[in-house]
Formats: C-alpha cells, sequence, structure tokens
C-alpha cells in the first residue's frame, strides 16, 4: 500500500496510527508540536471509560461503540483504572438521581452505607446513590505519551514539519475547520487538584440540574474536575464563575475539598458535529477523521479502527461522508 501521513498527533491521530501499525502498514505523523500535548484537546480530557453513563444523554451508537474501549487501551499501553462510577446526587436533587437511573442501564443502586464501603470518604454524605461497576478511567496524558512511546518503537515518530505523502488523514480536532464547515466547538473546561486528605479511588459523578460535576482521580491525591460544557466558536480561558462553581460543587462533593492545591485551570473547545457523532470523510486523497465531541477516549479506538478498516480493506465505516461538500 501506499504511504499514509496523519496529519495531528490528538487521541484521534493517535489511535489511528496505532491501528495501522497493528496491521503492519507504519504511517508518517505530521503535527507542529512534535509530540501529544496542549495543542489537542485530548490533553484536558477527563479519560472516562464510561459508555453506560455517556448514554444518559448521547446516542445510542456511543454506548455501543465505546463498550471495548477499556480493553483497547489496556492492550494498547494504557494504565486503565477498573473501579467503576458512582453517580451521586444531594439529597434535594434524589429527582436527577432517578432521571439518570431511567436513563442508563447496567447500574446498581446502592444506599447509603454501599456508598461508604465504595467510597469510605463519603460515609454519611448521600443517602443513594448508583454504582456503573464495569466503566473505568484513565489518565489521558499518560495514555498519549503510552501510544507515542509503543508508535516510537516501532519506527513511527512524530514529525514536526514536512510536506504529507501518500493518502492523507486529517486528524487536526477543531483546526480543520478551514476543511470542515459543519465543525463546531463545544467548550469544556476544566480544574485540576491536589488534595491527599480525601482518598477517593473512581470516577465520581455529582448530579446537579445547573452543574453536574465529574470528578476523576489521577493518583496521589490528585482529581480532576470537569463540569462545563458551552457552546462556542473557539477556545477562551477559563472563567470566573465556572471556577467558582466547579469548586463549589466538589466542596459539596466533600468539604475536604475547600483545602485542595489548585494546579491547573484549562479550557478547550472540542470538535463537534452537528449530531454530536464522529465523522469519517473522503475528499480526493484526503480521509478527515473528527467530531469526537466529549467521547474522545470512548470513542477514538472505535473509530481508528474504521478508519483501518476503510483504509486497507475498502470497508465503508458507520460514520462516513463521501459527498459532504
Amino acid at each position: 500500500m501506499n504511504q499514509i501521513t496523519i496529519l495531528g498527533a490528538g487521541v484521534m491521530g493517535l489511535c489511528i496510527a496505532t491501528e495501522l501499525a497493528a496491521r503492519g502498514i507504519l504511517p508518517r505523523i505530521i503535527d507542529p508540536a512534535g509530540k501529544p500535548g496542549s495543542q489537542a484537546c485530548s490533553w484536558r480530557a477527563g479519560g472516562m471509560l464510561a459508555p453506560y453513563c455517556e448514554a444518559e444523554s448521547a446516542e445510542p451508537a456511543v454506548l455501543r461503540l465505546g463498550l471495548d474501549a477499556a480493553d483497547w487501551w489496556q492492550a494498547n499501553g494504557a494504565e486503565v483504572i477498573r473501579r467503576g462510577t458512582l453517580v451521586l446526587a444531594p439529597s434535594r436533587d434524589r429527582a436527577e438521581l432517578d432521571r439518570f437511573a431511567r436513563l442508563t442501564e447496567a447500574h446498581q443502586p446502592v444506599n447509603g452505607e454501599e456508598v461508604a464501603a465504595l467510597e469510605p470518604e463519603l460515609a454519611g454524605r448521600f443517602p443513594r446513590g448508583l454504582h456503573f461497576a464495569t466503566e473505568a478511567h484513565l489518565n489521558p496524558r499518560a495514555a498519549l505519551l503510552a501510544l507515542r512511546d509503543r508508535l516510537e518503537a516501532q519506527g513511527v515518530a512524530i514529525e514536526t514539519e514536512g510536506t504529507p505523502t501518500g493518502l492523507v488523514v486529517d486528524a487536526r480536532g477543531l483546526a480543520a475547520r478551514d476543511e470542515l464547515s459543519d465543525l463546531r466547538g463545544v467548550r469544556g473546561e476544566m480544574l485540576v487538584i491536589r488534595c491527599p486528605e480525601v482518598a477517593l479511588t473512581r470516577t465520581i459523578r455529582l448530579l446537579h440540574p445547573r452543574i453536574p460535576l465529574y470528578l476523576v482521580p489521577r493518583g496521589d491525591g490528585v482529581y480532576m474536575i470537569g463540569a462545563t460544557m458551552l457552546e462556542t466558536g473557539g477556545k477562551y480561558r477559563v472563567t470566573a464563575r465556572s471556577a467558582v462553581e466547579m469548586l463549589s460543587a466538589a466542596y459539596a462533593l466533600h468539604p475536604g475539598f475547600a483545602e485542595a492545591e489548585i494546579l491547573e485551570l484549562g479550557s478547550d473547545a472540542r470538535p463537534a458535529f452537528p449530531d454530536n457523532l464522529p465523522r469519517l470523510r473522503r475528499r480526493g486523497g484526503t480521509l478527515y477523521a473528527n467530531g469526537l465531541y466529549r467521547h474522545g477516549y470512548l470513542l477514538a479506538p472505535a473509530v481508528a479502527r474504521m478508519a483501518a478498516d476503510y483504509l486497507l480493506e475498502g470497508r465503508k465505516p458507520e460514520f462516513m461522508d463521501e459527498d459532504h461538500p
């Protein structure tokens, strides 16, 4: 087969490169940064591998295609933490918990004592919850670097510049709006804190009608907190309001977070198409792979397999737009 060049070293580009390399095709990767990093929104992702929880608001395809994401990441060198997801709500917002339960599956209702058994730090704080035992999470930055290292060991280095050769796979995320007119940015804001005094071991989703929050443990007392989903045309710094709301929600989860050290505040725009589902779009000698929305680490493995199947075997992917302008 002719040379394949991948533009972009974010989660989409590296996953496609990994799938191609596993099938004996070593692509070129071009990214001006020369490595995974803050140029890609996947650097600031939560890393939740939570297909059942995502089904609360996502299309059914997200659940179906995300079920084996944890296995894919683990098989490709990432450390995957398989301790499930615990979904909670303050007593005044119990209706939110009931709504979440109706819209999802594969969860076990838990009472206050069972919440405490799962996470002793939360003893006496939440009378009810939902435990999605089969879900998992990973550290996105460590996962991207693991893919890069495995590719480098196979002879695929990330080039900072150069002319693409052969068939081109454009995996530049929101930067591809110069070619994809229907791609939009959906802003997400995140906060990283260190609080060794609070020891939580699994992803926690705290439901709230105004600002639902998720908290993902990174180990060594470090937690990533995310909450906001704002329609926007570009990238902005975290607003003071969002920072206050995320910190207030974390305090509502556990008062110990009041003493947390703020390590990082970040904001980025996730690339999304109108239906919030990914696309593979062929135009001449370029295959565009984009639109992971908020499901980057959950859906990138499935989309990467589709891209490899199409490029190497000619199989038309599920999410394929060949004639879109």
